[in-house]
Order: C-alpha cells, then structure tokens, then sequence
C-alpha cells in the first residue's frame, strides 16, 4: 500500500480540517436499493489494505468496514430503495442517499469530497473527485461502508426472494439474474424503470 491515498487530502486539511468522503454503491443493478455514505475520517489516521471497493475481497472489505466504523470521526449510510429509483431516476436517487447520509453525520464537515464528476447538491463545501475512491482515503473508505452495507441487503434478499440469486450477482445485470427474470418474472424489489431502458427481460 502507497501512502498516494492520502496526499490528496493532506492538502486541503489546512484549509478543510473535517473532511467528509462520500461515495455510493449500487447505481448500476436491476435491484435493489442505491446505498451512499458518507464518512469522516481523522487526521493522521492510515487504514492498512484501504482502496477502492471494487478492488478488493469480500473478505477484506468486511474486515475494513469493521476497521473505518470503529475509527471514524463520524459516518453514516442512507439508501434510496427501488421504488425511489423508479420515481426520481437512479441519478436523483443517488444524490438523494447522498444528502441522507450527510445530514445523519454528527458533526458538520468543512468540505465534502465526492466520487465523480456530478455534485449532489449537499449545501455544504463540495469537491467533486473523478475515481476519488481510488485517489481519496475517505471516499474510499465511503466506498467500503456503502458496498458491504449494500452487499448485505442483498445478501438478506436472497433469502426472501429465493431463485434470483442476489446473494451472488447483488441484482447486477448478469446472464444468469436475466435468466431467473425470464423463469420467475419481476420481484419487488426489481427496479421496473430499468427494464424499460434494458429491454424486458
């Protein structure tokens, strides 16, 4: 691991003491919620093996999710369920569990630092990152909280949706989550506006 991760906010601390990561997961399934968070890590402090989500085991990600909300300053998750998804649009829907899990924070960030390129609109000092949660220590610690705790929903899902297989692709548009569509049809938590831009299954 490079210290790289967090030379990016060891330049705003001066100006930016309490620097908010926020990032989400789930924006691109056919189910399922988007989950955001948001997450205020404190100076000085380094996470071994922390990076962007995507990039890392379940397994390793579970033991850092457990890591960074023990050594928060301060975090939180909201999510925007399907049918949120389907009235707003998956953009508005994330910037919406965006704002959520800013206003759970106990305490006011000075900047909020943003995966992408898109402002959500936090009423806060914003900067947004292009791939922050591979550049950025608190949005990729964002990155974790957002995935593990979505991945987990998922994980529940399966359960009591059995025959998808959530529990393996999330509700991610795979050969076999299309088949199990075609098989049983939509379930509740299908996002329905997503059929309609992917074809129907």
């Amino acid at each position: 691991m490079t210290l790289d991760l967090y030379s990016y906010e060891a330049a705003l601390r001066a100006e930016y003491p309490i620097l908010c990561g926020i990032d989400e997961a789930g924006r691109g399934p056919l189910a399922g919620p988007v989950c955001a968070a948001a997450c205020v890590l404190p100076a000085g402090l380094v996470l071994e093996g922390l990076n962007d989500s995507k990039k890392l085991s379940a397994k390793r990600r579970d033991a850092l999710y457990e890591e960074i909300t023990a050594k928060a300053l301060a975090w939180a998750v909201c999510l925007a369920d399907e049918k949120t998804v389907d009235e707003i649009n998956i953009l508005q829907a994330t910037f919406q569990a965006m704002r959520g899990a800013v206003s759970q924070l106990p305490l006011r960030p000075d900047l909020c630092l943003v995966d992408g390129n898109q402002d959500p609109r936090l009423e806060l000092p914003t900067q947004t990152v292009v791939k922050g949660d591979a550049s950025c220590a608190s949005i990729a610690a964002a990155s974790i909280l957002a995935k593990v705790t979505r991945d987990r929903l998922m994980l529940a899902y399966d359960e009591q949706y059995p025959g998808y297989g959530f529990a393996a692709h999330k509700g991610y548009p795979t050969k076999g989550h299309y088949e199990a569509i075609r098989t049983l049809g939509l379930c509740p938590i299908h996002r329905r506006s997503f059929f309609k831009k992917h074809g129907s299954a």
